[in-house]
């Protein structure tokens, strides 16, 4: 049952994540998300096969204690947007700012003890904790193709922000580079930091997965 409601709460909160993409990109400009009918909470829009189901049944049945994924990417035509290099960074950032918002609602409910103790809804939103921070800081990391990366490129001169998006073709090879190496577990350790902080000590004497 653990199981079931952290997997379900990844789901809606990946759902979230790139709603709140394609929701700042309808804002900057390019109603591409809009059109192809992306600004929805109905998770079944937004599911991939191999970042929503087949990465989170790799990472349950090899005891992972965590368990990532991803939902399909809200379509954005940068070019249609009003600034294209600073609504970029605004649309990358739309992501886990939506997953940090999410893991601090969660949180003052908690703090706030407005739900009994050892309850299914308490479980509910100390997975909300845990995922989101998880989603936010992964995502953040500036590795293509993740929004981090869009942030950094938005940042950097021009001349460097293209031959840095050179790399969003390597990104996947990057990317479990950087996990190899350890990159992963800075993660984990940072949203577990953060959800302690944020949540309090219960979080870990009472979360199981």
């Amino acid at each position: 049952m653990n199981l079931f409601i952290y997997f379900a709460v990844l789901i809606f909160s990946v759902t979230v994540h790139e709603v709140a993409h394609g929701w700042v990109a309808d804002k900057c400009g390019d109603s591409t998300a809009r059109l192809y009918k992306r600004l929805t909470l109905n998770p079944l829009a937004h599911l991939d096969l191999i970042g929503s189901i087949l990465i989170p049944l790799l990472l349950f049945l090899t005891r992972s204690p965590i368990m990532l994924g991803w939902a399909k990417p809200v379509p954005v035509n940068f070019y249609n947007l009003k600034d294209p290099k600073k609504d970029m960074m605004k649309v990358a950032l739309a992501g886990p700012l939506a997953n940090i918002g999410l893991a601090l609602i969660s949180s003052l409910i908690l703090r706030l003890g407005a739900v009994p103790q050892l309850t299914l809804l308490e479980h509910l939103l100390f997975c909300g904790v845990i995922v989101n921070f998880l989603l936010a800081i992964f995502n953040l990391m500036p590795i293509p193709p993740l929004d981090g990366s869009k942030i950094l490129m938005g940042i950097l001169p021009h001349s460097f922000a293209n031959k840095y998006a050179h790399l969003e073709r390597f990104g996947f090879f990057i990317l479990i580079l950087f996990i190899a190496m350890g990159a992963l577990n800075f993660v984990v350790h940072l949203a577990f930091y953060l959800s302690y902080f944020g949540a309090g000590e219960r979080f870990f004497t009472n979360f199981h997965l």
